[in-house]
């Protein structure tokens, strides 16, 4: 048969890898059913979705099959399409007040199979939704795999072997964010994510994290994660998109690209499968520094003795100094510094970098855990 589906909270990829075809609206797929199951929760926005007019729009002679919860089909327009033979049939597992009782109308009309809702009841199911339930955590907790989650984006692979590039882009959003707080620009309106060709198929889970990396700090904390992530920032304006990167690239690169007004700055970097994400550039400069614990960014004229005043100033405030990059576009021209340390930098000390000769901005960024 030809199965068609519909879930607007439920990525493509999913689909694509079910091989299901997607439909994107109720009435279309209502339209083009013959046969309609229905699989979803009982919730405000599903209660009654099956109701007359839903009924009226599938095709004469067409059979309806709820095995999810009783109230979402409207039980009265059920047995109205029944009777007047715009249904053929219709299977029922969920009723809207269980037990069915013994004189439901239900019970008597003819084409209508019905089946008792205990089916996860059984001490067996009960066991082993147990025991998926446990697997899902335990994976999810020690690896990070996500692979048993339906509304996380598929990543086309083992979640293991993307997740460098997960934090990658979680990471570089969250410094081009403070880059351009440091210019002045608070509101970013747009995302576009770009990644190589061994990341084509996880490019809508990186679009996720980098939409994570960007709004961490300015949300409530603990109810922001890749799977809602996205849905945050499209209500708070933000285009979020992806761009194919030329098949000569790095197929392990990730490039995230943030823009709001006239501004823009773009941070890459590379994230193999089993190695620690590096950043590579920075806006125009090129870098190799490992995104982790606290990044400093700064930028400053390129001019002897600049190095030292600000490894003297992070020494003097007790902060270790894990790696030092520095970059510039031309001698004697604007420099760039990635430093990464250990521990938090306070406010205080990144005045007083700022106020250290030829040092023109300073950016902190604590990367988020989890």
């Amino acid at each position: 048969m030809n199965v068609i589906a519909y879930d607007p909270y439920i990525a493509q990829s999913r689909f694509e890898a079910l091989r299901v075809q997607e439909i994107t609206s109720l009435e279309s797929l209502l339209e083009q059913s013959n046969i309609l199951t229905l699989h979803t929760p009982l919730t405000d926005e599903t209660t009654g979705m099956i109701s007359k007019r839903e009924i009226a729009r599938l095709p004469q002679q067409a059979i309806v099959v709820n095995m999810a919860r009783g109230g979402i089909v409207d039980e009265k327009a059920l047995l109205d399409a029944l009777n007047s033979k715009h249904l053929l049939g219709a299977v029922i597992d969920a009723y809207e007040k269980e037990p069915l009782v013994a004189d439901h109308p239900l019970r008597t009309t003819p084409n209508v199979l019905l089946t008792p809702h205990i089916g996860a009841s059984t001490m067996e199911a009960q066991r082993n939704v147990a025991v998926d339930v446990c697997i899902a955590v335990r994976d999810a907790l020690l690896s990070g795999e996500l692979s048993r989650s339906i509304n996380v984006a598929d990543v086309g692979g083992q979640w293991a072997d993307v997740e460098p590039a997960l934090t990658l882009a979680r990471r570089a959003a969250a410094v081009g964010r403070a880059i351009l707080a440091t210019q002045g620009m608070r509101v970013v309106q747009r995302i576009d994510v770009r990644s190589g060709s061994a990341l084509t198929a996880a490019k809508s889970a990186l679009l996720a994290s980098a939409a994570r990396g960007l709004l961490e700090g300015t949300v409530e904390q603990e109810r922001l994660n890749l799977i809602n992530a996205r849905a945050v920032a499209e209500n708070r304006g933000i285009d979020l998109s992806t761009t194919e990167t030329p098949a000569h690239d790095n197929p392990y690169s990730v490039e995230v690209r943030l823009s709001g007004g006239m501004q823009e700055i773009a941070i890459a970097g590379t994230a193999q499968p089993g190695a620690s994400a590096r950043l590579t550039r920075i806006g125009a400069f090129h870098v190799d520094v490992q995104p982790r614990d606290t990044l400093l960014i700064l930028t400053n004229n390129d001019v002897p003795g600049v190095i030292g005043r600000v490894g003297t100033l992070l020494g003097e405030a007790g902060v270790n100094i894990a790696e030092y990059h520095q970059a510039r576009l031309a001698q004697g021209g604007q420099a760039l510094a990635a430093v990464s340390v250990d521990g938090d930098v306070s406010e205080a000390i990144r005045e007083s970098l700022l106020r250290l000769p030829d040092v023109s901005s300073a950016a902190v960024v604590c990367f988020h855990q989890g």
